[in-house]
Formats: C-alpha cells, structure tokens, sequence
C-alpha cells in the first residue's frame, strides 16, 4: 500500500472520528455557569447597558397567578413602559439592530411599527435541565453530518454551538419542559384585511428528550392535534413524531380526515408542504419556526447579533386584555395590531440556511434568529428562489413561569407580497391557553388513538 493511499485513509479516518466528537473542550466548557449561564448565554450585559445581566429570570411565578388556570399567565411586566417605536420615518437609525425582512416590513406599511421595551431576561430553567446541559457541553455529539445527534438527554444539546446544524439542534430541543396541552387557535388575515379562523385545535406535544423518568430518547418531538373549529375543519386530526437521528429513520405522520373515516399515512406532511389549515403560507418544517430534518439546507452558523425581537409578549395571550388584543384587535391588514407585541433588545445567534444544490424546497434560502437565551427562533426571513425576502416568521416568548421554561410555541409568518399573514396556535384570551403536561398516555401517540379522538 502507498503512503499516498496510507495517508488518505488516515485523513478518512480523522474526519470520520471528527464528525462523532462533542462540541466544545472541556476548558471551554468551563464557560458553563461562569461566564456563560448553564445553557450558553452570556451572563454580563452589553457595553451599552441596553442589556442587563442575567440574574435569574422568572423563576417562580408572580402574583396573580393561579395554579387552577396555567395557561392564562398575568404578565409581570405590565408597568413598563414604551422606550420608544421604529416606524417608516426612522427605521434608517435602526436598521444595524432589525432583521432585513421586519425592516422591509416596516418600511412596506405606515400602519406597522416597533414598540422597543426595556429588555427583560425573563427566562429561566430547572436545575436538572442546566446541569444536564453543562455536561452536554462534552458528551452531546452531532453525526450524519449534522443530521444526527447522540447522547443529549435532559438538556440542550450544543449550549456552546460551533456550527448551524447544532444551533438549530438547540431550537428543535429547545426546553418547554416535558409535555404541553393547549387550546390554541389558528387566525389567518388576507391581504385585504378579512380575518377567518383557520382552525381550533386541542393538541398535545411531548419533548422525549426532557422525559424525567427516562435516559435517551429515540424521538425528538412528538404532537397529536384536533380540529375542533370551524365546521369545515371540525374531526380532523394530525399525529407527527420526529426522530433524532434522521439517516436511520424519517418523520413519521398520520392525518384523520371524517370524510373518509379512516387514519392514514401522511408523508408528505414535511419540508416545504403547507402546514394544515395555515392558508398554505406556513410550510411544515415551520412549526413553529423550524422542524424536521435539516437535509435539504446548508446551515451556517453566522454568529451572535444584538437585534430588536418579540419578548415577553403576554399581552396577546390567554391572559391578555380583551380590549386591546383579542382577535377583534390583534387582527389588523397586512400585520399584527403592533399594540399587542412587545419588543426588547436581546442577543440572537444568526444561522443562515441555504438551498443545498439538487434539493427542492419553496424558498432558497433562510435566515433564523435564535435567542440566545432560550434557543426559540424568534424570528425568520425566507427567500425566494430569485433571492428576495417573500416571507418573514414569527415566534412570541413568553416564560412559562410556573414550570420554569420559555414558551415560544405562538407563532407564524407574514407575506410581504401579498400583504396576508398567519398566527398559529395563539392562546387568545378566552381560550385555556397553553399549559405543562406531567403525565403522558403511553397509547397517546399511536394511529389507533387518533381514530378514536377524531370526530366522524
């Protein structure tokens, strides 16, 4: 054998080893819970002082709150007020600090604005989650060229993120505890201002990785939904489970339909095909903001940006003020009623993704903005295929004080061409919002439960 062939097996052999080995050193993981909080942001505010240091989040909830009703949440930050707004006529001095889609977005319609709010770094975690994220510092490892991940159970995987396949890691397995129920609903605005209810859904999602009474996790996420309203909708349901590693399985779904009483396979409930009774502007790896497998783009992990996001938007949810943002409010032409979201400054990991060569997908490229405080993308921009932004994406945070753990499951998207958008599973007020699960039935995610569930 020549040393040429010799040395070519041993470069295979070091790049293969490479692509199983963890993140970060142990010395760099020595960051975790000093000068990085457990799960990987930085503790010390920015030099401007626009953000705080974290001191611990909400950790407990405030008064007001009632264990009776979990889903409807007081907002604990209900006296602060308005620092200032980016409109039109100013967006120029505070574009460095937008997302290029929410700056077009601004600049589109006089009607839309950016209410700015002291920054609150609300979140907060168990301990169990941020002791089992420092040691996944070392040991959690992404294979399959990222499209796999291996011993990260009970925290987040990459609180150190090296690359975009690992950031978005985190946002899959971002932490909202170990199941939610919710009451949710689906509003969808054209471009002429007419708001319908797409849909009412009762679903439930699970995150195995953050199962207390197991060690490893075969799935990563896993949700059983149905429609309850409007009638047109009203006995259909959908079941989907993601796995973790995506060489060795796929997304597995089924869909309900009463028409034809029957549960069926649904493979196609993935990628880019428009997510069910989202008006078709919300594709399926976008629930919310990002699901499924990453094979179809390059992910580029483009670094840490200071950005103006959705935080703590509590206005608009279960526990909100009718008078300013139910649906008869909140649904305004073009974009959301901009009294009933709250923005604050905070620090996001930038990933850019990129339509792999050969691969299909409805936009070429897209770019998600990840908290870095609870790793929820809380915004997106999304490209078409000649390069221009079509849409924009949308998560809303607020923590789930009670637990503790962000919420970041409201979300949806805005088309900018054709001036519609979409919010999906809104706890509204009046609804009984969206609340943690302790207890999961083991027949919950099966076929022959969602035929008995749905309605005929």
């Amino acid at each position: 054998m020549t040393f040429q062939k010799l040395h070519l097996i041993a470069a295979a052999a070091m790049l293969a080893a490479g692509a199983a080995q963890a993140a970060v050193s142990a010395d760099e993981a020595k960051q975790l819970g000093t000068t990085l909080t457990p799960w990987g942001a930085e503790v010390a505010g920015n030099k401007d002082g626009t953000i705080p240091a974290y001191t611990g989040g909400l950790a407990k909830p405030p008064a007001g709150w009632s264990k009776d009703k979990p889903g409807v949440r007081p907002d604990p930050f209900a006296a602060d007020k308005v620092l200032f707004s980016i409109t039109a006529k100013n967006v120029a001095e505070y574009a460095d600090k937008l997302t290029p889609g929410y700056a077009a977005l601004v600049k589109k319609y006089p009607t839309f604005r950016i209410d700015v709010y002291p920054t609150r770094r609300s979140n907060a975690f168990p301990k169990a989650f941020q002791d089992a994220t420092i040691k996944n510092g070392t040991r959690c490892k992404a294979v399959d060229g990222g499209l796999s991940i291996q011993d990260c159970h009970g925290g987040l995987p990459f609180p150190i993120p090296k690359t975009g396949n690992e950031a978005m890691w985190n946002t899959v397995l971002r932490y909202a505890g170990h199941a939610v129920v919710m009451d949710t609903a689906n509003w969808y605005v054209d471009g002429g201002g007419r708001a319908t209810l797409a849909a009412r859904i009762n679903s439930i999602q699970e995150f195995p990785n953050y199962d207390p009474h197991a060690t490893s996790a075969e799935s990563s996420w896993k949700v059983t939904a149905n429609y309850t309203a409007p009638a047109r909708t009203a006995g259909e349901g959908i079941m989907v489970v993601d796995p973790m590693n995506y060489v060795a399985d796929k997304r597995r779904a089924w869909q309900y339909i009463p028409g034809q009483r029957r549960v069926k396979l649904a493979p196609d409930l993935a990628y880019d095909t428009p997510a069910p009774n989202s008006a078709g502007i919300v594709t399926m790896d976008q629930a919310p903001t990002f699901a499924g497998s990453m094979d179809r783009f390059d992910f580029k992990l483009v670094g840490k940006k200071e950005l103006y996001i959705p935080y703590n938007t509590y206005k608009m949810g279960a526990g909100g003020d009718d008078a300013v943002c139910g649906p008869a409010k909140l649904m305004t032409a073009n974009h959301w009623n901009p009294d009933c979201v709250r923005w604050e400054l905070h620090r996001v990991w930038v990933v850019e993704a990129t339509l792999k060569p050969g691969k299909r997908h409805t936009f070429s490229k897209r770019v998600y903005f990840l908290d870095e405080d609870g790793a929820n993308a809380t915004l997106q921009d999304m490209y078409d295929a000649g390069g221009q932004i079509q849409r924009v994406g949308f998560t809303l945070n607020k923590p789930m004080y009670e637990v503790p753990a962000p919420l970041a499951d409201v979300f949806g998207t805005i088309d900018l061409i054709s001036g519609s958008w979409l919010i999906q599973n809104w706890d509204f007020p009046g609804s009984k919002g969206i609340a943690p699960l302790d207890k999961i039935a083991p027949n919950l995610f099966t076929p022959e439960n969602l035929a008995g569930t749905g309605i005929r």
